[in-house]
């Protein structure tokens, strides 16, 4: 388990190195979390993130509108929880999360917003998570059907 915990830990940095942009993974020494983690798991401690939901289905929305879900989890294991990092899975699904380490028993929040512009149809997008939990990762799934604009690529003739 330590194996895939260092491993996923090396390809977060990677991951950090790498970007153009700055995101909230930037904001996060990956040295303390490999610290943190290690220490954690040889105790037989580690975060839990428990959603109160993992799906969130937007139903029928207009192409060009920006929408937006806050999915609430709380730790609910026995070391502090921190996120790495959490991408969607295109340019149109943007996650935003708290950067600080989550305690056992705290609640948070993470808001995913989706741009449906150009997205005409049904939609399916993702989030994947990585933070130091014993799988590595979390996945949340948001859902639209989206009207598409008149005139526009799979508009009502």
């Amino acid at each position: 388990m330590i194996k895939k915990t260092v491993g996923l830990l090396a390809i977060a940095s990677l991951v950090m190195t790498v970007s153009c942009k700055e995101n909230a993974s930037s904001k996060v020494e990956a040295s303390n979390v490999e610290v943190a983690d290690a220490r954690d798991q040889a105790a037989g401690e580690i975060p839990v993130m428990t959603f109160t939901e993992k799906e969130f289905d937007f139903g029928t929305i207009k192409e060009g509108d920006k929408v937006e879900h806050v999915f609430t989890f709380t730790n609910t294991g026995k070391a502090d929880l921190v996120i790495v990092d959490a991408k969607g899975s295109c340019g149109c699904t943007v996650p935003v999360f708290k950067k600080e380490p989550i305690k056992p028993g705290e609640t948070s929040e993470m808001k995913v917003s989706f741009d449906s512009n150009g997205k005409p149809g049904a939609q399916q997008k993702s989030v994947n998570i990585t933070a130091n939990t014993a799988s590595g990762n979390e996945l949340l799934t948001i859902r639209a059907q989206v009207t598409p604009k008149a005139g526009g690529i799979g508009a009502a003739k």
